[in-house]
């Protein structure tokens, strides 16, 4: 039986969520997929890097690798992710959410000077979700939790990454948008991971539009 997201596409929905370091995307794509499984869905929750052999691979350079090179590799692991993992799902009607995709592909390269048109050029093939979440919050907000938690890679080593990456992310939304992406933006600021999680379960039973909503 098709899941009721499912049933009027022919397969399933495919949804990302992308956002700042600490903004609690993982956290987040959790309460969601709860949601979702509560109502009937078929749900496979993934992230990116992928855990398949070209994402294990640019896990591993994160921090040795810089700039194009670096870029390259989220691209071919994007590529690979979705041909033997993503696509397949969807096909059988599952729900599918990812924790970072396209949208971080075209932030974090940015912190070793890459031009945003390169890593545009680089993603623009990648399969499209039927919902590209964007996560919002105050830079100090972020900075704060970075600090409680501390850095998890070299990008948030650098001075003001936070501030940085809140602005690398209005641009990716805008260049996604403009683009015909369906872009949700949610400011994470000051609320609960799972109020923001039925926020974008209320967005999804909306599904198909293409809209740009500021909550």
């Amino acid at each position: 039986m098709k899941s009721p997201l499912s049933s009027d596409r022919g397969r399933g929905l495919f949804v990302t969520v992308d956002g700042p370091s600490g903004a609690g995307k993982t956290t987040i794509v959790r309460h969601l997929a709860q949601m979702l499984l509560a109502q009937g869905e078929h749900v496979h929750l993934t992230a990116e890097p992928s855990s398949g052999p070209v994402g294990k691979l640019a896990l591993e350079l994160t921090e040795t690798v810089t700039g194009r090179a670096l870029a390259c590799l989220y691209a071919a692991d994007r590529y690979h992710h979705v041909e033997h993992e993503i696509m397949p799902l969807l096909e059988a009607g599952h729900t599918v959410i990812s924790d970072r995709y396209i949208a971080s592909g075209l932030v974090v390269q940015r912190f070793d000077g890459v031009d945003p048109m390169f890593l545009w050029h680089l993603n623009e093939e990648a399969k499209r979700p039927d919902l590209t979440v964007i996560l919002e919050a105050d830079p100090e907000v972020i900075a704060s939790r970075l600090a409680e938690r501390g850095p998890h890679n070299r990008f948030q080593h650098t001075a003001g990454s936070s501030h940085a990456e809140v602005e690398f992310y209005r641009h990716a939304a805008e260049t996604l948008y403009s683009t015909g992406f369906g872009v949700f933006k949610v400011d994470c600021s000051s609320r609960l991971p799972e109020q923001i999680a039925a926020i974008i379960h209320n967005q999804l039973i909306e599904l198909p539009t293409r809209s740009e909503v500021v909550s």
